[in-house]
């Protein structure tokens, strides 16, 4: 074999076990360790939570039914409202000692805090409107089932009362299809 051939077989060996790696980061499923739920908020926590925008939309609307019955997600307001807010679960419960975590107050040990590190959240609007804010990106599922990306939304929490106003619409994350 020659210093070429030997080379192009590494790189081909590198290549299938990267590709490998990617296949098994971007498949594997999520895992969810536990649903909190208080004064109207559910805050879910889980590991492996889908990378893309478009992923983490879909694995809402593909295990809502799951996390109904399952965890009691989302968890329905007085109003008929719900705020989910979904959180990495990372190095797991830790002590309460840096005040940047989200503590668990019905957890009886020291170990009842994580990082707070919120990959999406979801709450609807008297109007059973859905909306997902994902970092910077908003969307609104509309009744009819469209989702639309919002310009921008803001959110008021005021005694359990949602507020949503100036709701500006432009096309969502499927608008290409």
């Amino acid at each position: 074999m020659t210093i070429n051939n030997k080379k192009r077989a590494v790189l081909l060996l590198a290549g299938a076990a990267l590709l490998v790696y990617l296949l098994w980061l971007f498949l594997r499923p999520v895992e969810i360790v536990a649903a909190h739920h208080k004064n109207g908020f559910t805050d879910l926590l889980v590991k492996n939570f889908p990378f893309t925008d478009r992923g983490k939309i879909n694995w809402w609307l593909e295990n809502r039914a799951m996390l109904k019955e399952k965890y009691n997600t989302p968890y329905l307001d007085e109003d008929g409202t719900f705020w989910v807010t979904i959180f990495l679960f990372g190095d797991g419960y830790q002590k309460d000692i840096i005040d940047e975590r989200l503590c668990f107050d019905e957890i009886k040990s020291e170990l009842r805090c994580i990082d707070k590190n919120a990959v999406m959240t979801v709450f609807s609007d008297r109007y059973n409107q859905v909306f997902f804010s994902l970092g910077k990106e908003r969307y609104i599922l509309r009744n009819n089932g469209k989702l639309d990306r919002s310009e921008s939304f803001k959110v008021t929490n005021l005694d359990k009362k949602i507020c949503i106003s100036d709701v500006e619409i432009t096309g969502g994350p499927n608008a290409d299809k």
